[in-house]
């Protein structure tokens, strides 16, 4: 294969680390909610990754500790529950969760690219229904850099395949968020430039996991062939 694979999936749990439960004792209800991550999303890689057998990495630590979709100097890296910690504190955060996490990414990708000329990064999220009291209009969300003509087309052609595949899915393009935010791929695009790396963001509507609905079983069954199909099309070079 001419281009390498690799998921992640960032806010794949909600657990806390023992040293840091004390601050966590009454927020049980916040880390089951959507802030405290992203249900689905790391049963939808886990289940990625069974079809491409890649490098993956996820993170179970909850964001409310660390976001690891966000960059140093983003604000919200930090919850406002952590937020309140010393500077010293914040920094073995830093050190001891948000920074190994990313190394690995990108050696990950490094060593991906020792061997093929393109790597394709699947970032899996989940989104909301509704977020202060606005209803989301969509089953899934593709991010992506609309200027990288690997990623949008990419994106054009799954979104095609899936359509072909799950009649009535609901697919949005840099929706409910945009792939050019501050984010893991965003980062990444900084580093691994030109046609070397397309870094895609897929969010699912947290609906589907959570209620289980029939699109929710269509997604996890047909999504993985459908990202080999593309990937195996005829890409732009």
């Amino acid at each position: 294969m001419s281009s390498g694979i690799i998921i992640s999936c960032e806010h794949g749990g909600n657990q806390i680390p023992a040293y840091f439960s004390y601050l966590f004792k009454d927020k049980y209800q916040m880390l089951q909610s959507h802030r405290g991550w992203d249900p689905g999303a790391l049963l939808l890689a886990e289940k990625i990754f069974a079809r491409f057998n890649c490098p993956f990495l996820f993170e179970k630590i909850s964001r409310l500790v660390i976001d690891q979709n966000r960059s140093l100097d983003n604000r919200q890296m930090f919850s406002e529950i952590t937020a309140s910690l010393s500077s010293e504190q914040r920094e073995k955060i830093i050190s001891a969760i948000y920074k190994p996490y990313r190394i690995a990414i990108n050696s990950s990708i490094d060593n991906l690219l020792k061997k093929h000329r393109r790597v394709y990064h699947f970032s899996i999220h989940s989104f909301a229904p509704v977020l202060n009291g606005v209803t989301r209009n969509a089953d899934m969300g593709l991010l992506y850099d609309p200027r990288r003509e690997i990623e949008k087309s990419f994106c054009l052609k799954l979104i095609r395949s899936l359509q072909k595949e799950i009649p009535g899915i609901r697919i949005r393009r840099n929706y409910p968020y945009k792939g050019i935010s501050d984010g893991l791929t965003t980062a990444l695009r900084k580093r691994f430039k030109g046609q070397s790396y397309a870094g895609i963001e897929i969010e699912v509507n947290q609906l589907h996991p959570l209620k289980k609905t029939e699109l929710w079983n269509n997604i996890m069954e047909k999504l993985p062939n459908c990202i080999g199909e593309v990937i195996g099309a005829d890409l732009p070079q």
